[in-house]
């Protein structure tokens, strides 16, 4: 065969090859993308739990996620321990508004005196959730903060660690030198595993700032998830990340909700301003409680109510 003719079929050839090549990697594309998707949307429904509690007298009408309103999501942190329902030990309150681009992250004290709406006491705020659940609690927060509360974020602390291991761990500024439950933690940037993580949320009476610092020490371990969380390293190991997820969290937020927040808000979490309450603390019948003056709640209860834009 002249050597022109077998270079001319060579040239023929090759688009065929890199034509194949493209329908593979389109293939290979689509089924990871199923993949992701369908552990996806099987992690959510199994997070997913409905609660049975009145609309709320504070929000008229449900939040419109695909007008990007902005809206308020209650986080819980609960120990759940075998024979004890538990109490919520971190409360974290996030007011999102898409229009601001900002989230503010309120910490609750857990030792916070206040109403414990619907059992007719006052109390330690933590113990809402001990009384009545996550209803109980949503309702005494709203009425603390004279805010709505549109959804709720319960997670495991036990199990926290997992989620932080499926995103690889966490990496944080840490401003206190300090040993816990045999674990060091030197001041400055420290990576943490999920155990380690999970010690280093929880120190408290080491700190000379108490709840306040375990409060900081929190929230820079949500935020650091978040971010890990969204990062595209972690897309190789959505399976374990989706396992974590639906194995320690519960919420009321749908499928779709999650669908709206992620293409409605996202640019809000580029910016998160951390915010806290400050108390007196005290002691009344022998037990200690934070106790919050009028002017301090106020200040809070302003400040979150203009990032949800209501009236005051």
């Amino acid at each position: 065969m002249p050597e022109k003719t077998r270079r001319r079929k060579k040239k023929k050839k090759w688009p065929k090859v890199v034509g194949i090549v493209i329908l593979l990697l389109l293939i290979a594309g689509g089924t990871y993308l199923y993949s992701v998707y369908h552990s996806l949307t099987a992690a959510v429904e199994t997070m997913h739990t409905p609660i049975d509690r009145e609309k709320s007298d504070k929000r008229t009408e449900k939040i419109a996620l695909s007008k990007k309103e902005p809206f308020s999501i209650l986080m819980l942190g609960v120990d759940e321990r075998k024979g004890d329902k538990g109490r919520s030990d971190t409360m974290i309150v996030l007011a999102v508004n898409p229009e601001k681009n900002s989230v503010k992250m309120l910490s609750i004290p857990r030792d916070t005196r206040t109403e414990i709406v619907g059992n007719d006491t006052e109390d330690k705020i933590n113990h809402a959730y001990a009384f009545g659940g996550i209803e109980m609690s949503m309702d005494t927060v709203e009425n603390f903060l004279d805010i709505p509360l549109d959804y709720y974020m319960q997670i495991n602390m036990e199990g926290f660690k997992d989620i932080v291991d499926a995103v690889g761990g966490v990496t944080v500024n840490n401003d206190l030198d300090f040993t816990y439950e045999g674990d060091h933690f030197p001041k400055g940037d420290i990576t943490l595993s999920g155990e380690k993580a999970l010690k280093y949320s929880r120190m408290r009476y080491e700190d000379p700032r108490g709840d306040f610092g375990r409060q900081l020490r929190q929230r820079q371990i949500i935020q650091q998830v978040i971010n890990e969380g969204a990062s595209v390293s972690t897309l190789t190991n959505y399976g374990g990340i989706f396992d974590a997820l639906s194995k320690n969290v519960k919420t009321n937020i749908t499928f779709n909700e999650m669908v709206d927040i992620q293409q409605n808000y996202k640019s809000a979490a580029n910016t998160v301003d951390q915010m806290t309450i400050k108390e007196n603390g005290t002691k009344i019948n022998g037990i200690y409680y934070g106790v919050v003056n009028e002017d301090e709640k106020q200040r809070v209860q302003n400040e979150m109510k203009t990032q949800l834009e209501l009236n005051q």
